[in-house]
């Protein structure tokens, strides 16, 4: 038998990278239907081979994965890549804050990828990187068009397995033609009418960039699992809030109109990103009315 990763999965056939580059066709086997157990995109397994000469098999055993997502359902994923471009179309900062707090959710080390850096000026790229750095997070800002910031995301990316996530349209599919120039994927237009990408992903893929290195594409993500907890868990899911938790005057504060919150007056202090809180409180509230139906 042979050792390889699921590298797609699309009618009924899950097809298998192995170690010698070779990429065999495979079913799976009818035990994993009966166990109720279904192999994903990033599965590592074990095939038997059918037919060498048209690279055919059997997916026979499927071997321990170190995560799982659901939405979209991959199997290990070293990290998350939130792609968002910062023009054409605009950045959406509560909506990025939402992929973040997703992440924060499912515990998938998260850097963030600003696209199309060249349609803005270097002021705005700074406080964009500096907002989000000074919240834990790995920042790049590149152009694919100018050659600015390849590197440094190259670099992020090296000996990891990373899932993109982010908007149609931000440049997701031109990243990995990029970094995966066999993959030759259709980028798709932006649609003028509603400045929104048409979404050209239709299943997940892993695309081998280098030594160790892939690179997920997905048919986006489609949910947003912290729309699944408590209210009071969403405080710890913005990492910045870290120093400030604790040290409010009232315990269960929600650091909104409470006297002596810790959190506000880092806040004002300049220390903590307004937007960013904003995006708490905005999410604090959809979670709290979550809560009454």
């Amino acid at each position: 038998m042979k050792k390889g990763k699921i590298i797609k999965g699309i009618g009924g056939f899950y097809y298998v990278a192995c170690a010698d580059n070779t990429v065999y066709a495979c079913r799976a086997r009818g035990l994993f239907r009966k166990d109720g157990i279904k192999p994903l995109v990033g599965d590592m397994v074990l095939i038997s081979v059918l037919d060498e000469r048209e690279r055919e098999g059997n997916v026979e055993e499927i071997l321990p994965r170190k995560n799982k997502l659901f939405r979209p359902e991959v199997a290990n994923i070293d990290q998350a890549a939130v792609v968002f471009s910062v023009s054409q179309p605009d950045l959406s900062r509560i909506l990025l804050d939402r992929f973040l707090v997703s992440m924060e959710v499912m515990r998938v080390p998260v850097l963030i990828c600003f696209t199309k850096a060249d349609l803005v000026s270097a002021d705005v790229l700074a406080g964009l990187i500096s907002d989000y750095e000074g919240c834990g997070y790995p920042v790049c800002a590149v152009s694919v068009r100018e050659g600015v910031g390849l590197s440094a995301l190259s670099d992020l990316l090296r000996g990891k397995v990373t899932a993109l996530a982010g908007p149609s349209g931000v440049g997701k599919s031109t990243l990995i033609n990029h970094f995966c120039p066999d993959a030759e994927m259709e980028t798709g237009a932006l649609s003028r009418k509603i400045s929104r990408g048409k979404n050209t992903t239709r299943h997940s893929e892993l695309f081998f960039s280098d030594t160790d290195t892939w690179i997920f594409d997905t048919p986006g993500f489609g949910s947003f699992e912290f729309l699944k907890m408590e209210k009071e868990q969403l405080e710890l899911m913005f990492p910045e809030f870290g120093p400030y938790l604790g040290k409010c005057r009232f315990y269960g504060c929600a650091h909104g109109s409470e006297p002596s919150c810790a959190v506000k007056q880092a806040l004002e202090d300049g220390l903590l990103s307004r937007e960013r809180y904003q995006s708490f409180r905005t999410f604090y509230r959809e979670l709290a009315a979550a809560k009454k139906y």
